[in-house]
């Protein structure tokens, strides 16, 4: 698991300017990109109006939203969710998944429902999500969000994504 960093002022306007709004309920930076900006978040169980949000979660980064939106507009989706019915080894590494990002949320909060974001452990949902828990949880731990975030590439490979105001 990567190491969590609570969230600074500085960061949490890096933050603003990646979203492009202000951020709701976070907690701690969850992943960092090679950039050395925040690119997934950790956010609460809950929103600040006590609303469930079960993204643990988040992929703030601009570019690697747009590199996850990609795989899933090339049908990756699709094609994963179709290796789960036909792959024992995929679909349990999948079914541990779920269970260590519930832990992981229970942890924090246990929230009424029990699904988690990216359709963990049944359906192939959001590729953002799943990155976003591989890249939280480290290599191994979500077998397809690795896969998401491999075939995302290098998307800091331009810099960092959040510039400064009036930059």
């Amino acid at each position: 698991m990567a190491e969590r960093t609570p969230v600074t002022p500085e960061e949490r306007e890096i933050i603003a300017r990646q979203l492009g709004r202000p951020p709701r309920a976070l907690v701690n930076v969850a992943h960092r990109c090679p950039c050395g900006q925040p690119d997934v978040v950790e956010t609460a169980p809950r929103l600040e109006d006590g609303t469930p949000f079960p993204t643990l979660y988040y992929l703030t980064c601009p570019r690697a939203a747009a590199a996850a939106s990609r795989l899933e507009a090339a049908g990756r989706m699709k094609e994963w969710q179709a290796e789960l019915a036909t792959d024992p080894e995929l679909a349990a590494g999948y079914q541990h998944a779920h269970e260590s990002y519930l832990a992981e949320r229970d942890a924090r909060e246990v929230l009424p429902t029990r699904t988690t974001a990216g359709g963990m452990p049944d359906r192939v949902k959001c590729l953002h999500a799943l990155a976003g828990h591989a890249l939280a949880a480290g290599p191994g731990v979500n077998p397809i969000g690795d896969r998401a975030v491999e075939g995302m590439g290098e998307w800091w490979a331009a810099g960092p994504c959040a510039q400064e105001e009036g930059a």
